[in-house]
């Protein structure tokens, strides 16, 4: 992807050194990543969402941002974020979350509703009392591994993420590239797998009062779809969409089919809520 619309840069929120860039022009979309994950791990998707202003940032501990001051919870978390928004000189903006980003964007619409006018939620879940992924997929996203071995993440794409994965090896090439350029810390890995470790917004999915799209992909082994149907019936004003043999990486690897969904909704009207 060419980066000659990109703008990349530093911002203070707190004592954390946050890298950003922002791409693109018109209404603000915040992206918030999955576990480990760097701002640059954006790109297949980001010259499919044309008309907006994406901003993009490396979480606390990973890529070039530097370590969280705050208790790693769900909580502190979705305070830190709140702050960015609020350091890139925004109100309230519509939100991507994915994956882990995804339980975030939850927490975040739940606790500072405010700051949250439109919600994507993508291959995630609700964490504690969902259907969890399988034995082996989990221990593999215990660690930090495969942000730092590339043979290591080939081998296991397929199996983890599902999808176009299973049978495309060019995509985890160059997925692999993304993620090993700029790994995450061990302590910044950690600090967001304590974040979720028995963490649920399942009690206060019913008190999200934004617009709510979810896309789920019914061959992702680490969030099985059939979480987000539970999401989309406790979330009021929620629609669902479960895209056929797609898998984890679903934003990334088939972006020409997940990224339209995400136009549409967010091109709607808003309307008001509480």
């Amino acid at each position: 992807m060419s980066r000659s619309d990109d703008v990349t840069s530093f911002v203070r929120v707190g004592p954390t050194r946050v890298r950003v860039r922002t791409h693109g022009s018109g209404p603000p979309l915040l992206m918030i990543m999955g576990i480990g994950g760097n701002l640059d791990m954006w790109d297949p998707l980001v010259p499919h969402l044309p008309g907006r202003e994406l901003l993009m940032f490396d979480f606390p501990g990973t890529g070039n941002s530097g370590i969280s001051w705050l208790p790693p919870t769900m909580a502190g978390n979705a305070w830190f974020v709140k702050k960015l928004i609020r350091v890139l000189g925004h109100a309230r903006l519509d939100v991507l979350g994915y994956s882990w980003g995804g339980l975030l964007a939850q927490h975040l619409a739940i606790q500072h509703r405010g700051s949250v006018d439109r919600l994507v939620l993508a291959a995630t879940t609700y964490g504690l009392g969902a259907r969890p992924p399988g034995p082996v997929v989990a221990s593999r996203m215990l660690t930090p591994r495969r942000y730092y071995s590339r043979p290591y993440f080939k081998k296991i794409a397929p199996h983890i993420y599902g999808g176009r994965y299973r049978v495309d090896p060019v995509l985890a090439n160059e997925d692999a590239r993304r993620r090993v350029g700029r790994p995450p810390s061990l302590y910044g890995y950690m600090t967001q797998l304590a974040a979720v470790t028995g963490y649920s917004t399942l009690p206060g999915l019913p008190l999200i009062c934004a617009p709510t799209l979810i896309i789920a992909g019914n061959d992702d082994p680490i969030a099985p779809s059939v979480n987000a149907k539970v999401m989309a019936r406790l979330i009021r004003r929620s629609e669902l969409h479960i895209l056929e043999g797609a898998g984890h990486m679903m934003l990334f690897d088939s972006p020409e089919i997940s990224a339209p969904l995400v136009s549409r909704f967010l091109a709607r009207e808003p309307t008001s809520h509480a």
